[in-house]
């Protein structure tokens, strides 16, 4: 097997992943197709996601693709995770990932109603939740676009209690309202629209999916098609990476990965002792780059795209990464992470590096601290999941 080292991987990164600045995207388009997708858990995410990779870009140049020109969207996909996606590339999403979690979750969901007493048995809870879903639907139609709210209104069935973790301390009985969205949205049928209220929002509008786009989300793939163009689209991304790194960045199981790399035609390579894959006629070394450093936000998609990390992570995830697995906001420099960075109250951007970098590269860091802190221009972002060195500089 070829061996493709540590070195190269990182540079696969900075011109691949739109870092170095010699080979930035074009657009919010160009940076999410470079990543596949872009994490949108943390709505702040999104923005700044492309601000790394699209010299120039203003938040309101993403919100045009998403909410105008509609060339991007934001849907459920890998790992029951919310993302932005090329809109030509969300067939490709639904039907790989988002379609089994539907199946899933409405299972979980008619279980939980059933717990809940809402209807005497399985079979009557599913036609119970049909019976909403069908009504919800009709109303959003109907209004053209709502708010949850604004739809437990029309069809006050939403308002119905669920029972969870009865007889625990962390027991709740949530409304039913967010499930059934949330099951309408991952079949497909409705997608989320505008925020609410800024750019940093996670309440958004919602829309019937045949308005928003016609036609829907496009013609409909099956399974073993749509896990191989999302597995070329991985390997085009992130290769070269373990079938365990593809395993988890897709949320699949071993079976289905091994499947679409067969599909793929994926060639082994050897990661210093691991197998790896790579697409066919991707084994030759990536053009050098000249170096660079970028600030990347929290649940940005270069760090969330492997499960093993080591090789661009080293020894810094006990401060960069939350308890649950979730990255913070980091530094890089040519392929691998140096620091984290965070923002006080006061909004400017503050940085800790957590190796020695030499002059150079502390100098190129500063200049793009000065660069993030004139961007967000005050505003303060303050990512949903916090890690420790984030926490530490966003302190005073």
């Amino acid at each position: 097997m070829v061996r493709i080292g540590v070195e190269e991987r990182r540079t696969r990164i900075g011109r691949r992943h739109r870092l170095g600045p010699a080979v930035q995207a074009a657009d919010p388009v160009g940076a999410a197709a470079s990543m596949v997708a872009l994490h949108a858990t943390d709505p702040a995410t999104v923005h700044l996601s492309v601000a790394a990779r699209v010299p120039g870009s203003e938040v309101a140049g993403t919100e045009r693709a998403l909410y105008d020109n509609r060339t991007l969207i934001r849907m459920l996909g890998m790992r029951r995770t919310v993302f932005v996606v090329p809109t030509t590339f969300a067939p490709v999403v639904q039907a790989a990932c988002t379609d089994d979690i539907a199946d899933k979750q409405r299972k979980l969901l008619v279980k939980h109603l059933t717990e809940a007493g809402i209807a005497p048995d399985a079979d009557a809870s599913g036609k119970w939740l049909r019976a909403v879903e069908e009504s919800t639907a009709t109303a959003l139609t109907l209004r053209g676009s709502a708010t949850a709210q604004e739809l437990a209104a029309d069809e006050p069935r939403l308002r119905s209690r669920l029972s969870m973790a009865e007889g625990k301390a962390y027991a709740a009985q949530p409304y039913v309202t967010s499930r059934v969205l949330f099951q309408l949205s991952a079949e497909g049928r409705i997608v989320r629209g505008r925020p609410l209220g800024t750019w940093l929002s996670s309440q958004h509008q919602w829309s019937p999916a045949e308005d928003w786009l016609p036609g829907g989300l496009g013609d409909k793939l099956t399974a073993d098609e749509a896990r191989m163009r999302l597995a070329r689209g991985w390997l085009s991304s992130f290769g070269p990476g373990t079938a365990a790194d593809l395993q988890w960045w897709a949320g699949w199981t071993a079976g289905q990965t091994k499947k679409a790399l067969t599909a793929v035609e994926a060639v082994a390579v050897d990661l210093d002792g691991q197998v790896g894959y790579v697409l066919p006629g991707d084994e030759a070394p990536e053009v050098p780059m000249e170096p660079w450093v970028s600030f990347l936000p929290a649940l940005d998609p270069t760090p969330m795209g492997w499960k093993e990390r080591d090789w661009y992570l080293g020894e810094h995830k006990a401060k960069l990464f939350d308890s649950t697995g979730n990255v913070g906001p980091t530094v890089w420099a040519d392929g691998r992470i140096i620091g984290g960075w965070g923002q006080p109250e006061s909004g400017e951007v503050r940085f800790e590096l957590l190796e020695d970098v030499g002059r150079e590269t502390v100098r190129l860091v500063e200049a793009e601290a000065a660069r993030w802190t004139a961007w967000l221009a005050g505003v303060r972002v303050t990512p949903r999941f916090r890690a420790p060195l984030e926490k530490q500089l966003s302190q005073g």
